[in-house]
């Protein structure tokens, strides 16, 4: 797998967890809920739906890191796997969530660029 591929999923990873810290540890911050959701109003309602996002994000951005990790100690096959395969996935959920929420575009944005250019760059 070549080094923009797993630059890119890198850079998916450390997205993903950056958000995921930011929404599970920071959320109570107005300026964390502008950055995440475009308005500083709370919404307390929605903090057991936060946090299952919040580790969602943080186990992905681990996956990608796995996935990377795995390329460089023996297995490849696993490595690869791993790397197209959460890429695939967060991909997938940008695009749905761009549907879903498209006043979030920048959101969808952050969530499927990186790792569209990692499958991009995998097939070349």
């Amino acid at each position: 797998m070549n080094t923009v591929t797993q630059g890119f999923a890198l850079l998916a990873a450390l997205i993903h967890l950056v958000v995921g810290t930011l929404e599970r540890f920071f959320y109570g911050r107005p300026a964390i809920r502008v950055f995440l959701t475009t308005s500083p109003a709370d919404a307390p309602e929605v903090t057991l739906w936060r946090s299952g996002v919040a580790v969602y994000n943080i186990l992905l951005g681990l996956g990608l890191i796995a996935g990377v990790v795995a390329l460089h100690t023996g297995d490849a096959a696993v490595g690869r796997t791993l790397t197209v395969c959460f890429c695939a996935f967060l991909v997938v959920s940008a695009v749905v969530f761009l549907v879903s929420f498209p006043r979030l575009w920048r959101g969808a944005l952050g969530q499927g660029l990186a790792p569209a250019v990692a499958l991009v760059a995998a097939v070349f």
